[in-house]
């Protein structure tokens, strides 16, 4: 269904349940870690149409690899659900999950994944490693990527070229 025309000069009302607000909730994340001098990426995770967790990266401050955002955003979700199963759940990450993201993702079982930018040297969702799609698992996820790209792709490159030029 398409909306009607917007009058000149009213901005469109924000829909607070779609892919782009809850993205945008991600990037808000993923630039606190960028502050605390962490990979900028953040996730949520939202079950009917509310955010049941949030996480950015914590692996310095945590001094722990597992530390990513995806798999304290699982965490978290689990606790607020007091299940470690996640369906009807989506995930929305700035940053396409690495492999052992990808692959607590598809155990927890959730619904749906949604990312931002793609990871071209260590994506576990299509650009590298299948590990979303692999046959054999007994989880589908759907997975959707692109959302809010620029923005995380401009966050990344941004605090890559601060550590280079810092080094």
């Amino acid at each position: 269904m398409t909306q009607p025309p917007q009058p000149e000069g009213i901005p469109r009302p924000i829909d607070l349940t779609s892919d782009d607000y809850f993205m945008g909730e991600a990037l808000r994340l993923a630039r606190m870690a960028y502050e605390a001098n962490e990979v900028p990426v953040g996730a949520v995770i939202v079950r009917d149409a509310r955010i049941i967790a949030r996480a950015y990266n914590q692996v310095e401050l945590l001094k722990d690899a597992t530390g990513h955002a995806e798999m304290l955003a699982i965490t978290q979700a689990a606790n607020a659900l007091g299940d470690w199963r996640l369906e009807r759940c989506t995930l929305f990450v700035t940053k396409e999950p690495c492999p052992m993201c990808a692959g607590a993702i598809m155990l927890s079982r959730v619904t749906r994944l949604v990312f931002g930018v793609r990871d071209e040297r260590a994506g576990g969702a299509g650009s590298v490693f299948t590990i979303t799609s692999a046959t054999g698992l007994n989880h589908v996820l759907e997975v959707q990527s692109g959302v809010k790209e620029i923005e995380a792709r401009d966050l990344l490159q941004s605090f890559f070229r601060a550590r280079r030029s810092d080094a």
